[in-house]
């Protein structure tokens, strides 16, 4: 028939438009639903609904695997092709996810997963739905003046059927099973086949994992003094405080320790200073210590007040000193 060489036509040009092909599953979708869907995504996509058997003519025609199709078509009812040049197959993965929404089940929808009721307060008030929950195997009471779950109930098993009243009720304490929506079933994309389980992916978690794992190769990067352009900076910065450090202790004179040493000359002679008798000084000696003794009264005024606030800054300092290269904070010496 000329219609079904028509569609293998258009189904072997979408097949061979596309850098990243998939397999869709429209079944249980309403048709004016279907229409406005396939329109929101038409811009980036394109999608073809037909027989299994016309698909397959058109994917043979392509070129393409026909035993890849067939991993593509595993638990597909009512299936459809889609093709896509402008999404990788993670991205086709989260355009699609976003027409999915939850129904109620009716009788005859097969569980998706197990449905697991948990105990929990309905918030319904008193009524025959404690009796209806209860006739269905789910352990309903009232208490506190609301509908209470008693304990967790494993309302259906994956794979068993609805039957009766039991998806009217689980939808009524807010469980809906049934997923509605154009639902992938797998794509293709460099010769690779990619589930949807492989594709569900949290984001944020991945980044924030990624963060974490090159914080952590930066900071044991920097433990083993790997030499990188990444570690180098921080390295540098820790061995330009040690070797100040040692050259202090060891009151070598530099530009750099100068200022210090001189410092702590100052110090001690002022300390030495303060355990003489007053008769023993000079004037511009004795307004010195005056002056530093001034200062020191009103530093420890200032430091009563604030005490808790610099306890708490100590710990911190000692915190992130004996850490090590605790972060990536290191990175600014």
């Amino acid at each position: 028939m000329s219609w079904k060489r028509d569609a293998v036509k258009d189904l072997h040009d979408i097949i061979s438009s596309g850098e990243t092909l998939a397999v869709i599953d429209i079944h249980g979708v309403p048709a004016d639903t279907m229409i406005g869907m396939r329109d929101g995504l038409r811009d980036n996509m394109a999608i073809r609904v037909a027989k299994k058997r016309l698909m397959r003519i058109a994917w043979e025609q392509a070129g393409k695997d026909l035993d890849v199709l067939e991993q593509l078509f595993d638990g597909a009812v009512q299936p459809a092709v889609v093709s896509t040049s402008k999404f990788n197959s993670f991205e086709v993965f989260s355009e699609l996810k976003k027409t999915e929404a939850g129904r109620a089940a009716k009788p005859g929808d097969i569980a998706p997963s197990d449905i697991i009721v948990e105990k929990q307060d309905t918030g319904m008030p008193p009524g025959p739905i404690v009796g209806e929950l209860n006739s269905v195997g789910i352990p309903a009471k009232i208490m506190g003046g609301s509908v209470h779950i008693q304990k967790q109930h494993v309302a259906l098993k994956a794979g068993e059927v609805f039957e009766g009243d039991l998806g009217m009720l689980l939808g009524q304490i807010g469980i809906k099973p049934i997923v509605t929506g154009l639902r992938l079933c797998g794509t293709y994309e460099d010769d690779v086949v990619f589930s949807p389980s492989t594709l569900d992916i949290d984001f944020e978690q991945f980044e924030q994992d990624l963060i974490g794992m090159a914080a952590g190769g930066f900071n044991l990067a920097c433990n083993i003094t790997w030499f990188t352009s990444q570690t180098m900076p921080t390295l540098l910065a820790k061995a330009s405080g040690e070797a100040l450090a040692v050259a202090l202790e060891a009151a070598i004179t530099t530009a750099e320790t100068l200022p210090h040493l001189l410092g702590r000359a100052h110090r001690s002679a002022m300390g030495i200073a303060g355990s003489l008798d007053s008769s023993a000084l000079d004037d511009e000696l004795a307004a010195m210590l005056g002056a530093a003794a001034t200062a020191a009264s009103a530093a420890a005024v200032e430091s009563a007040s604030d005490a808790p606030a610099e306890a708490e800054e100590e710990e911190e300092e000692e915190e992130e000193e004996g850490g090590g290269f605790a972060g990536l904070g290191d990175l600014f010496g």
